[in-house]
């Protein structure tokens, strides 16, 4: 293994710790606290994690040991089973996060009517869909034999070894993905700018009593309007930074693998192993990343966290906290309004 391929396999084994970890920890998060299962968003996020599970236990290993050995890992057939998985987790990690997007656009933007909009059956239901969907692409795949294992990226994945299939496999090609990655992007898009645009309304109106306030009380000692002023400026940061995690988070890790899949359908392009390789390793890591965007860094789930291992260790437990729906905490009200 030259320096690049070590680097790339660190790389990869790092992303499979994190995300067995992490998505772990989401799951038992679910399972043990009922105040999180009552969230609708709970059906989107134990989803989203248990499909990320799944990629790292069966899809990351596959290509790591590629990597190392510079050949197929598996069997033919059992590349196949690796590349149907690899398509559809892919697809329906996507379609959750799309989900999760139209789950907290509803809570912000109709807070009034969030339990009639989004109710438990409903989230079912989209949950549904979204396994179908991803169902759908890997299936014709298999229908066609265009699930094989591909040396440029060092995966098993949709891949046409017959010329006679060039055609037929350049438009399923481009059909998977615009009805994966770019219709999600689309939802994320959407959805997430409704939501700051509702938050930065929100904070107009939190600055305007704040400056009001500010005005009323001469007394206030100048540390005190500064500071004052501080969190006036953080809190109109604060729901655009999440915004942009939130998309940027999907772009950055998918978007390198999904267009360079579109650029190798053109007759004339030849694309580098080493890169082919790096692009799969950046969309693995968003299984890794998904925890800590999603659920892990949200209050809820750090105290649901803490009362675990409270109890592990045998100490007083403490309250967990109640049903926030998609807020946070209270000083994140700009980005979540409680249902």
């Amino acid at each position: 293994m030259n320096p690049a391929e070590v680097l790339l396999a660190i790389f990869l084994i790092a992303a499979l710790i994190v995300s067995l970890l992490a998505n772990l920890l989401v799951v038992i998060c679910f399972l043990y606290s009922s105040e999180i299962r009552k969230q609708v968003s709970g059906i989107f996020l134990v989803n989203l994690s248990l499909c990320n599970l799944l990629m790292t236990i069966l899809n990351m290993p596959s290509t790591f040991l590629a990597i190392v050995k510079h050949q197929q890992p598996l069997g033919d057939s059992l590349c196949q089973v690796m590349g149907f998985l690899e398509t559809f987790l892919t697809s329906n990690t996507m379609l959750s996060m799309a989900a999760l997007s139209i789950d907290k656009w509803i809570a912000v933007v109709f807070p009034l009517s969030y339990t009639s909009k989004m109710r438990y059956k409903d989230a079912v239901l989209m949950m549904g869909y979204s396994w179908l969907h991803s169902l759908t692409f890997p299936l014709v795949s298999y229908f066609f034999s265009w699930l094989d294992y591909s040396s440029m990226y060092a995966s098993c994945t949709l891949h046409a070894k017959e010329e006679a299939d060039t055609r037929r496999f350049m438009v399923f090609t481009i059909v998977f993905h615009a009805a994966t990655f770019m219709l999600s992007l689309l939802i994320l898009c959407f959805t997430y700018l409704k939501v700051l645009k509702v938050a930065r309304f929100h904070c107009r109106r939190i600055d305007i009593i704040t400056m009001q306030t500010l005005v009323l009380l001469v007394d206030l000692h100048p540390s005190v309007k500064q500071r004052c002023l501080s969190e006036q400026k953080r809190r109109r940061q604060r729901a655009t930074k999440k915004i942009s995690v939130f998309i940027g988070s999907f772009v950055v890790c998918f978007a390198p693998y999904v267009v360079t899949r579109l650029i190798e359908l053109l007759p004339f392009v030849k694309i580098n192993r080493y890169w082919g390789i790096v692009i799969k390793c950046l969309a693995y890591s968003k299984a890794a990343s998904d925890p800590f965007v999603y659920s892990l860094l949200r209050q809820q789930y750090k105290n649901v966290l803490l009362n675990i291992v409270n109890r592990v260790l045998k100490r007083e437990l403490y309250p967990s906290s109640g049903y926030n729906s998609s807020l946070d905490t209270e000083n994140e009200y700009c980005l979540h309004r409680p249902s």
